[in-house]
């Protein structure tokens, strides 16, 4: 005796699980795809807009003629777990509107092995980001530092002009441009502190 068919329009059970199960995945591959897209895409976003207190970014300087003074102070942090110590060659510049100027970061790995850390960046008043431009800056890539070694890593800049067009910033007298170095994540949270000479280089 035929076994019985199944009902007109009826599909095993097996296939349209295995349906779901590929719907499934392919959704959490777009997902997975979509979230590591997201962090380039927002930091792209924050140089180029200043959102959030994020220098913008730029490979040439406009030519534009200097214009009046303003203070530039720098904050340098070193996060928890990376065993560095970081600071600026000066706590603060006073420079024109719209000149280049270029100031040099210490950099020193006090453990007897080599350690790796970047650094993440903003500006305050975060209003005033937008006219803050950085041409060079040792924050893009991963820095990377031999046992008690020092290096000096520049970072050139300029405050646009165009902040005295803006009544939300218009006449300010200074601001600060802030770093904090963080361990990459396969730093151990432990190092033995260094004993030998440092050593220095120019990056």
């Amino acid at each position: 005796m035929a076994a019985p068919r199944p009902p007109a329009g009826h599909r095993p059970t097996q296939a349209r699980n295995g349906r779901v199960a590929w719907a499934l995945a392919g959704l959490t591959a777009v997902m997975i795809g979509a979230s590591f897209a997201a962090v380039p895409f927002y930091r792209w976003f924050c140089a180029t807009t200043g959102y959030g207190g994020t220098p913008t970014v730029a490979s040439v300087k406009p030519a534009d003629a200097p214009g009046r003074p303003i203070e530039v102070r720098f904050d340098t942090n070193v996060h928890a777990g990376l065993p560095w110590r970081f600071e600026p060659e000066t706590p603060a510049v006073t420079v024109a509107l719209g000149e280049a100027t270029t100031v040099l970061f210490r950099i020193t790995n006090t453990t007897n092995r080599t350690t790796r850390g970047q650094a993440a960046f903003n500006v305050t008043p975060p209003l005033a980001a937008y006219y803050f431009t950085k041409l060079a800056c040792f924050c893009f890539t991963e820095q990377t530092l031999a046992p008690g070694e020092t290096i000096e890593a520049p970072v050139t800049f300029w405050v646009d002009g165009g902040l005295d067009g803006d009544k939300n910033v218009a006449g300010l007298s200074s601001l600060t441009l802030s770093y904090t170095f963080f361990a990459t994540p396969d730093e151990p949270k432990a190092a033995a502190r260094v004993t030998e000479p440092p050593t220095t280089r120019l990056q």
